[in-house]
């Protein structure tokens, strides 16, 4: 019994420690946005990532060492597990108590984790209506207070020691577009009110003010970023009320928001409320909170495949070189991994294709990078593995692919929401959409780059199209730092059998890049072409790379805007 309460107590003071640090980091994001911070505020963002692995392996090390017998004793876990469940009752992270959990046995237990006895395979604890010390939002009540009055209150409550650039013209403008987005016919109902979450969430070089007008049985999105100048003032440069706007500002392609919660399951309420297309995975990720969205998602593939009958496949299109991808088409994720050779002319080797993943996870990915979940020993049943699926996992993965029993166990995986390749994309579209989603194109790679990413392979086959029209790259076993790059222009022939050789007649180092030899990979059609060159054609300038490169080396930070110009107040556009 001594094991048993010492196990679910070191478990339970492990994660409270972690949530502790994970508060702090986000918490350092308010700071850091305050002060002009932009590198510490990346640098939190990173270290809040890395923090959940550091304090499960501590956990496992002191129970391993403490508990020797919970590593040995798989049935000790089916009674620790409830041990954990009474001391979660009224914890205010219960859920994510869970999945730290799970994870701590899931290292202790090896293969006896998928006995649903010993971790968490649903929630035993709901997370509904939980209060903190505080409550979760504020509400501002326009009808009695006045609008005005209320938006200044709402401005001016977090706290920030910034000087307001221009106060009473940025609450006028917002007045202005919240009465216009009301349009005509609108009526106050008695419960109308504005109702803000308590914590701002910071992320790149903005913070923003996430909230929703509550009118009778309607909830829309009230955000508002926060933005500042050279000088140190802030200013308001919008108000982001429409659907489609909110879901750019929570794509799965952007990084994590720093946003201090004391009560995690609450926000993602709230924000549940004004996003109701999003998935409950989608907001504890954007949140932060990644090992939660993981437990989530896993859940949902497993009641899926409870409630389908299609088999996994391999993803139509041309194959990778370094992944080998397959798909269940009734649901909308991918799943890659790993292949065990790569095909000529690929070079890198396994470790570093899984550090550009980890590089993409730690980054910001301004709104073009897809955003991965990463699993290890996933096991899926192998009667819903298509013949040819499981051929191709022999024969290019042999050493990631276990058969155990009636299930099969991927070693490593990588799990991403399924996009239209932008190739085939193009390939059916329309006009208009053609020349929309060229200019998306282009304007991916400018906003990588402004991010200090390099794609490497920009091949239209490794950009996506979303449910909302953006290209988002999503093959990374080539990218790096721009600053790593060496933009050079391509020599003069010296001869006319040089311009007419296979074979460069120029020296060419690792990191050299030639933008001038673009084209090719860009667009084959002239008509194409010469869409892309009127909005794009400086990508195949070294010059323009080497100014953007230039502008990171000083320490300057791209100004991405996860929202259309038009949306901008007046006076920032």
């Amino acid at each position: 019994m001594k094991v048993i309460k010492g196990v679910a107590q070191a478990i339970l003071d492990g994660f409270d420690r972690h949530y502790e640090l994970f508060r702090e980091y986000s918490q350092q994001g308010k700071r850091c946005f305050e002060q002009a911070d932009w590198a510490g505020s990346t640098e939190a963002s990173a270290r809040r990532i890395v923090g959940y692995e550091e304090r499960v392996n501590k956990t496992v090390a002191a129970l391993l060492r403490d508990y020797p017998a919970a590593g040995e004793d798989a049935e000790l876990w089916a009674k620790i597990k409830i041990t954990v469940i009474g001391k979660l009752m009224g914890h205010l992270q219960a859920e994510c108590a869970e999945t730290f959990y799970n994870s701590v046995a899931c290292r202790m237990l090896h293969r006896n984790y998928y006995n649903s006895k010993y971790i968490f395979w649903r929630p035993a604890i709901s997370t509904e209506h939980l209060e903190g010390s505080k409550p979760t939002y504020r509400s501002y009540y326009p009808a009695t207070d006045g609008l005005r009055r209320c938006l200044l209150e709402i401005v001016t409550a977090f706290g920030l020691p910034n000087r307001w650039e221009n106060l009473r013209r940025d609450i006028r403008y917002l007045e202005r577009a919240l009465v216009k987005h009301r349009g005509s016919g609108w009526k106050a109902q008695p419960n109308f009110q504005i109702q803000v979450l308590e914590s701002l969430f910071c992320r790149n070089k903005a913070a923003y003010i996430v909230g929703r007008v509550v009118n009778g049985d309607i909830r829309q999105p009230f955000i508002v970023p926060i933005l500042q100048n050279d000088d140190g003032s802030i200013y308001a440069d919008c108000l982001l009320m429409r659907q489609k706007d909110v879901a750019i500002l929570f794509s799965f392609s952007r990084a994590y928001f720093l946003t201090d919660m004391e009560v995690p399951s609450a926000y993602v309420s709230f924000l549940r409320s004004i996003m109701p297309r999003k998935s409950v995975v989608d907001l504890y990720a954007m949140l932060g909170l990644q090992k939660q969205a993981k437990t989530l998602f896993y859940r949902e593939l497993q009641h899926h495949l409870s409630h389908s009958r299609d088999n996994f496949q391999l993803a139509p299109g041309v194959k990778g070189m370094v992944m080998l991808v397959f798909t269940l088409p009734s649901f909308q994720f991918v799943f890659k991994l790993i292949k065990d050779k790569f095909d000529p002319p690929k070079t890198v080797t396994r470790e570093q294709v899984r550090g550009k993943y980890q590089l993409v996870k730690n980054h910001d990915r301004v709104g073009r990078l897809a955003d991965t979940l990463e699993y290890s020993n996933v096991a899926f049943p192998l009667e819903r593995i298509d013949p040819e699926l499981l051929a191709e996992l022999r024969e290019r993965a042999p050493n990631s692919i276990e058969i155990v029993g009636d299930r099969l166990v991927i070693s490593h995986i990588y799990i991403e929401r399924r996009m239209e390749p932008l190739d085939q994309y193009l390939a059916q579209a329309g006009k208009d959409e053609c020349k929309r989603a060229i200019t998306e194109y282009g304007n991916a790679i400018r906003d990588l780059a402004g991010a200090n990413i390099f794609p490497g392979d920009m091949l239209k086959k490794n950009f996506g199209v979303t449910r909302l029209g953006r290209v988002v790259f999503y093959d990374y076993d080539e990218i790096c730092y721009i600053t790593q790059c060496n933009f050079r222009r391509i020599p003069p022939a010296r001869e006319y059998e040089d311009a007419l050789s296979d074979v460069p007649w120029y020296s060419v180092q690792e990191n050299d890049v030639f933008p001038e030899s673009f084209g090719p990979f860009f667009f084959a059609s002239d008509t194409d072409m010469k869409i892309f060159k009127k909005e794009h054609a400086e990508l195949m300038d070294p010059a323009w790379w080497n100014r953007v490169k230039e502008s990171i080396t000083k320490g300057d930070m791209a100004d991405v805007f996860p929202y259309p110009q038009k949306r901008r107040f007046k006076s920032r556009r």
